[in-house]
């Protein structure tokens, strides 16, 4: 199914549920039967409800882990784009995932990508953190879930709001990279460094000064990637869109429809019609088909079309040298010799004249180069649409019991992707220069490959991605006596998502599913909204495990005390106007960390089968054989693994305390929660339990439940809310202090120091920098380092198990890497509003982690680019104040993570300021505008650190981009 065929059906299936709405709502005023509003799937009404896993709760019902964001409230003064936009401002323990695990994703209740529903289609966010919030949810959100819901109709009249922004993008840092004339002087060193004589590999002084001089940057090229040749100072973004709400009693209805453009940075060949181009439209409509029954029916289509020329440019530009490899991409045809005419044959017979100037240069061990793809090789078009749909009805049962309902809900979502590609073969020349009476000229050409001619686009790559669920559940909610509350759910849930692609139309694969199975149920108690009691279960289903080891229950208990509420705590304690504590332990058995590898499959990950044992012929096996001549033989079957009919669920127990609370008239509001999660059993092979013999001729070891992480921390957010005169304000703080552990590791280690048990899950492994070998005398002094040759200038590491010699043995922990989450992570949120002005400002920060200057910017080997920090390089007359390793062409011996290429990662971003005015109703009274506001906006102005330059500076891809966006949003 093409773009449009699915844009086409969406349209009409919006339509389709308009007119069923209209129709509902008019039988039903016909009837004059007056049907109370039921819009159980409907947008939250306010904050005092929350979307939690299958149900809505109120908010101060919450027992822990659970924190929420009104995104509605916030577009208001903060515009976005994403669906979880600066979330981590926001929430604490959140900063793109949930204590470095990968949460799930549900919209509207269905596992799907954030990146399809925009900022503007979102109603509210709920992030579940703690086990016993996700436990409704199986095995699949054992990791945590977020829960995004998109707005909905109301009862109200017919309402349009329209949005549109445009704004630019200007680049932070580029990476600053030496000119070429400094470029060869320091190969040069770099050569004479090794012992290497600059008169073959190297460059001479003619050459050098020649570059340096610019005279003729056709035959002495200095080529910079980040001049204006080839970029622009700023590329832009729009967007459009258009909000349709509105309904009665009988029947409610929200669409959605936005367009989104933007362009490149780059302004050279082909690539300077990169663009991207997406188009969305949603339909969600509620009904009242009868006194007990509602229905809803949403449907989503997306399209989105990227259009980008051939050639990596960015990578390119972190990895050519500015002599370009000793051949300029352009060969000037003006400075053909014109007294050999057989050139000009050359240029008679090029496809590829650029300009009318230039051919193609190229060499023989670079016939291609990013520059000739840019003007010459073609370009791909890269296609995707998504097509979602989601039905529910839900059934008030409180004539057969009072309080009971049942819900049942289905869907699929459909995403394609594929690219139409033009390639063309191209052909580049390698000139040869001559000085003739003064002047540079090109006295002779060699060809490398042949023009071709294409008239036709080609399907590159096609994939989809299918996604199917369906869950029924039974709620009952029923308050007994005014004061006892008593809830329960019982739910069946199922979803699958499959995956095929094509690459290269080399016919399709299709790849295990990703399905979820489980049954769950809940049942919780209060009394006076002043004690709670809540149990929550889940019987998991898993195809990865053994038959007879594929089910399993993982309950979980919760209990609350608002003490607030206690006539002891109200007579003696007057500034606390809420004061909740919660406390839960969960145990969840997951599968989502089944996973291994095959020996036979080159090591390649796999999930299903792993129980089982197997023998392969295959040659990562190593199994061959040869008969006595030592020239005949063949491949023999070898073991890869041993069965384990015993692999079961790895389990993530945790429990958790926490307090909600809010003081002085709720000047103030906190929430508070410690937690402790361990997870056991995760899949090992087994090395420290089995002989080594089991292993080397063949793996008889099966994959095991040995390994053990730990989590724990403390996560908070705290809000301020003040009035003072006509200025009110509001600030948010939330954040998380973390830990993790390896708690128990299959390995075995030759020193303590080197064992993963005991350290940070996110502990990364280097040498202890003692500094630079001075002299030889220090060289022969110090332990013998195994990396390749030392010379004076090189980095020496510490010798730390004494044996004299410098090898892995010697590495040692230098920190957490930040991977899974830093020790302190932090967001704030500011909010100053003024009569009709509206600032906003919020930042997210981080402490604690550590970094490594490990990229091609600090890393400079071989002929490779040189950076500005090989400025401060050891030399003799320098080795007292250098900063960085002699310069060499082959260092592997300086180029490994060691505290001398070691940073502290330690940073704030100042990740917007937005200023908003809306307009006075009673300056739009007589028009038909009801609400007009305009805003000016910034994104990602800054880093506050002390590697700011590093942090901002993207080494090999697109730089980091400023945002400034004028927008203005208008209700009718």
């Amino acid at each position: 199914m093409n773009r449009k065929n699915i844009v086409t059906c969406c349209l009409c299936l919006v339509a389709f549920l308009l007119r069923i709405t209209q129709t509902a709502a008019q039988e039903q005023k016909d009837s004059i039967v007056k049907v109370p509003f039921r819009n159980v799937s409907a947008q939250l009404p306010n904050d005092s409800l929350v979307r939690t896993a299958f149900r809505i709760v109120a908010r101060e019902d919450l027992l822990g882990g659970v924190s929420t964001v009104n995104i509605a409230a916030l577009l208001k003064k903060s515009y976005g784009s994403r669906g979880l936009d600066n979330l981590q401002s926001f929430v604490g323990g959140y900063n793109g995932n949930i204590w470095g695990q990968a949460p799930l994703i549900l919209v509207d209740g269905i596992p799907r990508n954030a990146a399809d529903v925009r900022m503007v289609e979102v109603q509210s966010v709920t992030v579940l953190k703690s086990a016993s919030a996700v436990m409704l949810y199986g095995s699949t959100a054992a990791k945590g879930a977020v829960l995004i819901t998109t707005n909905r109709g109301s009862v109200k009249p017919l309402s349009i709001n329209v949005r549109a922004n445009t704004g630019i993008f200007v680049p932070k840092a580029y990476p600053t990279y030496l000119n070429g004339a400094d470029y060869m002087t320091l190969y040069n060193e770099a050569l004479t460094n090794d012992g290497i004589a600059t008169s073959g590999a190297g460059f001479t002084q003619q050459q050098i000064d020649n570059t340096r001089a610019g005279t003729n940057p056709y035959r002495y090229p200095d080529v910079d990637f980040f001049s204006s040749d080839y970029l622009k100072n700023a590329y832009s973004k729009s967007d459009l869109t258009t909000e349709v709400s509105g309904g009665n009693e009988f029947a409610r209805y929200y669409t959605n429809i936005g367009l989104s453009y933007n362009n490149s940075l780059i302004k050279y060949g082909e690539q300077q019609k990169n663009s991207d181009f997406g188009f969305n439209v949603r339909g969600n409509v509620d009904m009242n088909i009868t006194k007990w029954l509602t229905a809803s029916a949403d449907a989503v289509a997306i399209s989105s079309n990227n259009y980008a020329g051939r050639g990596d440019f960015w990578g390119a530009s972190s990895t050519i040298a500015p002599t370009f490899n000793r051949f300029s991409p352009l060969i000037p045809i003006d400075r053909l010799d014109p007294g050999n005419p057989a050139l000009q044959t050359f240029v008679k017979n090029s496809n590829h004249v650029i300009d009318g100037k230039f051919l193609l240069g190229g060499q023989s061990t670079n016939p291609t180069n990013v520059f000739s793809d840019m003007l010459a090789a073609g370009y791909v078009r890269t296609k995707t649409s998504t097509f979602l749909y989601n039905v529910g009805l839900k059934a008030d049962l409180a004539s057969l019991v009072k309080g009971l309902s049942f819900t049942t809900a289905t869907s699929m979502d459909y995403a394609s992707l594929y690219s139409e590609a033009y390639n063309l073969p191209y052909a580049t020349y390698r000139p040869t220069w001559s000085t003739v009476n003064g002047e540079d000229v090109i006295t002779a050409l060699e060809k490398f490959g042949e023009d071709k001619n294409s008239t036709n686009e080609y399907v590159g790559r096609s994939t989809y991605t299918q996604t199917m669920s369906f869950r029924s559940q039974f709620d009952y909610a029923r308050v007994f006596a005014n004061d006892h509350s008593v809830t329960a759910t019982v739910l069946g849930w199922w979803y699958k998502t499959q995956f095929s692609s094509d690459i290269d139309n080399q016919g399709g694969s299709d790849y295990q599913p990703v399905l979820n199975t489980n049954l769950g149920f809940q049942t919780g108690y209060n009394f006076k909204r002043k004690y709670y009691l809540d149990f929550t279960g889940a019987l998991v289903h898993s195809a990865k495990l053994a038959p007879g080891k594929r089910n399993a229950l993982s309950p979980s208990i919760s209990i609350g005390w608002r003490i607030s509420k206690e006539r002891f705590f109200k007579e003696n304690v007057s500034f606390v106007d809420d004061l909740k504590f919660n406390a839960s332990y969960a145990s969840v058995n997951q599968d989502l960390d089944v996973t291994g590898y095959r020996a036979n499959n080159v090591n390649e990950p796999v999930d299903y089968y792993l129980y089982q044992g197997y023998y392969s012929n295959t040659a990562a096996l190593g199994g061959y054989y040869q008969w006595r001549d030592g020239v005949a033989g063949g491949r023999t079957t070898l073991s890869g693994q041993s069965e384990n009919l015993d692999l079961t669920f790895i389990k993530r127990n945790e429990w958790r305390v926490g307090l909600d609370a809010s003081f002085f008239k709720n000047l103030l509001t906190l929430n508070l929660n410690y937690f402790s999660q361990n997870t056991n059993g995760l899949l090992a092979r087994g090395v420290t339990i089995y002989p080594s013999y089991f292993s080397g001729s063949g793996d008889f070891r099966p994959w095991i439940n040995f390994n053990q992480d730990k989590r724990q921390g403390l996560d908070f957010s705290l809000n301020l809310n003040k009035h003072i005169g006509e200025v009110q304000y509001s600030l948010g703080l939330s954040g998380m202090f973390y830990n993790s552990q390896a708690v128990k590791r299959d390995e075995i280690v030759d020193q303590a120091y080197l064992a993963r048990a005991g350290r940070p899950l996110d502990a990364y492994y280097g040498y202890v920098s003692e500094g630079f070998f001075q002299n030889q005398a220090d060289i022969d002094a110090h332990a013998k380092q195994t990396f390749g040759v030392v010379k004076p200038g090189d980095l020496k590491y510490k010798d730390l198990n004494g044996d004299g010699l410098i090898d892995g043995r010697d590495q040692q922990d230098l920190g957490h890497t930040g991977w899974a989450a830093s020790p302190f992570t932090y967001g704030l949120n500011l909010t100053v509003r003024y009569k009709n002005f509206t600032l906003f400002a919020l930042g997210s920060g981080s402490a604690g982690a550590v970094g490594f200057k490990n990229s091609s910017y600090y890393w400079v080997g071989g002929s490779g680019k040189y950076s500005e920090v090989v400025l401060d390089r050891w030399t003799e007359a320098t080795k007292l104040t250098a900063s960085y390793p002699r310069l060499t062409t082959n260092s592997n011996n300086n180029f490994r993570n060691s505290t001398f290429w070691l940073y502290k990662t330690n940073r704030f971003d100042l990740n917007r300021v937005q200023l908003t005015y809306d307009f006075d109703r009673k300056f739009l009274k007589d028009s038909f505008v009801h609400g007009l506001s305009l805003y000016v906006q910034g994104d990602n102005l800054l880093v506050i650190s002390n590697e700011r330059k590093l942090m901002e500076t993207n080494i090999g891809s697109a730089p980091q981009t400023r945002f400034f966006n004028l927008g203005a949003r208008a209700s009718f």
